[in-house]
């Protein structure tokens, strides 16, 4: 990880070059001028999903992700934000195994060690998460200081019971941020041997409970799902857009699975008619997903800001 303390980040460029980002320079101290500079706390959530063993970036090879990616330049990224923002929570929702020789070699150890270097305050599980199977998954859970969040896989029967958690709350300048995990069905994309007893609960009822409990039980002035169920489907198999339709209380779902390019986030109206947000980034490592909150200390509403950083040498000098 020497490549770190070589490369500096330039703020203009890359906020620039984020596809999302043109919303953030257009609005400005909007937030803060609707609530008062005072009385406004801000809060950034930076994401990620679907990284999946992408520790260099992709080879100059004429392909078309070409120098795109690289934890690197996600690392620089997000140290840069850090310094300028008070409060940053820094997610991932899943897929972190599996796609280069890197997890062949060392089972997802390197992918660990290096999540826990850069901060991340928790991820959720994907399929791909099960390729050394359960055993395999907790092998490496010694190296991750984050934890993982998944309310709707049953471990009580695997070697798992006890080492994931269904919800964490996050607490930043007075704000309490709520957050749990959701995973896609097992059966039939991943070998029965790899999960062996997990049991898959219904994601729908499992996040209206944990979504009932962060923001009736718990107070937390936010609650955020880490999704790996996909962003949509032709089906009616259960996706983000069904889930944020199919519940009450959540804020924001950060989705995976599906490796879905959103260049901003969507708003779908809950059963309450209130606004869920949904946004994925792609996959690989290729963007840094960004949303800044500015939470009304007197009234508790809030406004959301979004960006979209790829992660490529451009931009960094």
């Amino acid at each position: 990880m020497g490549e770190l303390s070589l490369i500096k980040t330039n703020r203009r460029d890359f906020l620039k070059k984020g596809a999302g980002a043109t919303a953030l320079f257009a609005i400005g101290s909007a937030p803060l001028t609707v609530f008062g500079k005072d009385s406004t706390v801000q809060l950034t959530i930076l994401h990620t999903n679907d990284v999946h063993s992408r520790i260099e970036p992709f080879p100059m090879d004429g392909s078309r992700n070409q120098g795109l990616g690289g934890v690197a330049r996600r690392a620089a990224l997000v140290n840069t934000i850090r310094r300028e923002q008070e409060n940053v929570l820094l997610f991932d929702a899943g897929d972190i195994f599996q796609g280069t020789p890197y997890f062949n070699l060392y089972g997802g150890e390197l992918e660990m060690q290096i999540m826990s270097n850069m901060g991340y305050d928790a991820a959720t599980m994907g399929n791909h998460d099960f390729d050394n199977g359960v055993a395999g998954f907790v092998k490496q859970l010694p190296h991750a200081n984050f934890p993982f969040l998944v309310s709707n896989y049953n471990f009580d029967n695997t070697e798992l019971k006890g080492k994931t958690h269904n919800y964490k709350i996050f607490k930043k300048q007075g704000l309490k941020i709520g957050v749990f995990g959701l995973g896609v069905e097992l059966n039939g994309i991943v070998n029965k041997k790899n999960y062996g007893e997990t049991v898959y609960l219904d994601p729908i009822a499992k996040a209206n409970e944990m979504a009932s409990i962060l923001k009736n039980e718990e107070h937390c002035d936010l609650v955020i799902c880490l999704s790996h169920l996909g962003y949509k489907y032709k089906d009616d198999k259960v996706s983000d857009l069904i889930l944020a339709k199919s519940t009450r209380n959540i804020n924001l779902i950060i989705g995976g699975h599906t490796h879905t390019f959103m260049k901003a986030p969507e708003d779908i109206m809950n059963l309450d008619g209130k606004v869920t947000t949904v946004n994925q980034v792609g996959f690989a490592g290729i963007n840094l997903g960004r949303l800044d909150y500015f939470f009304n200390r007197d009234t508790g509403k809030h406004k959301m800001v979004s960006a979209v950083y790829p992660v490529h040498l451009q931009g960094l000098v």
